[in-house]
C-alpha cells in the first residue's frame, strides 16, 4: 500500500502504472495530472531528415505504439480520487471523443482546456496547419477544490512555449516533456497546499517539479527506466532536503488504515 505521511514530500516508482495504481488507497489523491500516450503512431508520416536543420520527429516514441484505451483508466481514477478532487489529462484530437465516452457518464463535469504552444515545430511541407495546440481533459464532481482567481485568468486556454533552453532535458530527451509553467497553472487552480498530486505517466518528472514548487506532495509512476532515472535525479537534486524517492523495489509499506478517518490522516 502506497501512503505519503506528513514527513514525505514525494514518492517515485519505476513500474507499470496499471499495477501500481492498485496500491494507492481509496479516496486519497487530490489531483490526478497526467500525460498518457496519445496513440498518434498510426497518423505518423515518418521522421523527416534535413541537411540544414535537426530531424523533425513525427514518430514521437516507441511507447506511443502501444494503444492506450481511456476506458482502462476509469475505475482506478474513480477509486483513488478524493470526493473534492480534480483530474486533468493531456490528450490529442484523436482521443478526446474516447475520453468523453469513457469519463463523461462517471463525473458531474467533463470539460477541456487548450494549451497553445507559441513555438510549435515548423510545418516544413507547408501543407497544413502547424500542430500548435494540445487538449487537456478536465474532470470533477460537485464540491471540488477550485481556486478561482480573476475572470480573465480563468479561461480554458493557456499559452506557453514548448520546453526549451535549460528546462529541456537533453539526455534523455523526452519528446513530449511538458513546461512546468503549464503544469503549475493547473495545480494552482485545482489543488491546495499539501494536497497529493499524482502523475502515473511521469516521464522526466515535470509534474513533480511543479507540484513541489507549489508546496504540494507528489506521487510519480514511470515505466521507462531511463525516464524514471532522469526524473528521480531531477527531483531529488531540485529538492535535496526531501525524503529520498523510493524505487519500486524498495516500497515503504505502512500499516493499513483502520477506517476512512485514518486514511484521511495519511492523505
Amino acid at each position: 500500500m502506497i501512503n505519503l505521511h506528513n514527513k514525505d514530500r514525494y514518492l517515485l516508482f519505476n513500474d507499470d502504472c496499471f499495477d501500481k495504481l492498485k496500491e494507492i488507497p481509496d479516496k486519497s489523491v487530490s489531483l490526478i495530472l497526467c500525460d498518457p500516450p496519445y496513440n498518434l503512431a498510426n497518423y505518423s508520416t515518418g521522421n523527416m531528415n534535413f541537411s540544414w536543420r535537426a530531424q523533425v520527429n513525427n514518430d514521437v516514441a516507441d511507447w506511443d505504439q502501444k494503444i492506450l484505451e481511456p476506458q482502462k483508466l476509469v475505475d482506478e481514477f474513480k477509486r483513488i480520487i478524493k470526493p473534492n478532487g480534480n483530474i486533468f489529462i493531456f490528450t490529442s484530437y484523436n482521443l478526446i471523443g474516447k475520453y468523453h465516452e469513457a469519463f463523461d457518464p462517471e463525473f458531474d463535469t467533463f470539460q477541456f482546456m487548450v494549451w497553445h504552444k507559441t513555438n510549435p515545430t515548423p510545418n516544413i511541407r507547408r501543407s497544413s496547419f502547424l500542430n500548435s495546440c494540445e487538449l487537456i481533459v478536465c474532470l470533477w464532481n460537485k464540491g471540488h477544490v477550485w481556486n478561482f482567481t480573476k475572470q480573465n485568468e480563468m479561461h480554458n486556454f493557456i499559452e506557453s512555449p514548448i520546453c526549451m533552453g535549460k528546462e529541456r532535458l537533453q539526455n534523455p530527451k523526452h519528446p513530449t516533456q511538458k513546461p512546468v509553467k503549464v503544469l503549475e497553472h493547473i495545480i494552482k487552480i485545482a489543488s491546495n497546499k499539501d494536497d497529493i498530486v499524482l502523475d502515473m505517466f511521469m516521464g522526466v518528472g515535470s509534474t513533480g517539479i511543479a507540484a513541489l514548487n507549489l508546496d504540494r506532495k507528489f506521487i510519480g509512476i514511470e515505466i521507462d527506466k531511463q525516464y524514471f532515472d532522469a526524473a528521480q535525479k531531477r527531483i531529488s537534486s531540485h529538492y535535496p532536503k526531501n525524503i529520498p524517492a523510493q524505487n519500486t523495489q524498495e516500497i515503504i509499506v505502512h500499516k493499513l488504515p483502520r477506517d476512512y478517518d485514518e486514511l484521511k490522516s495519511y492523505a
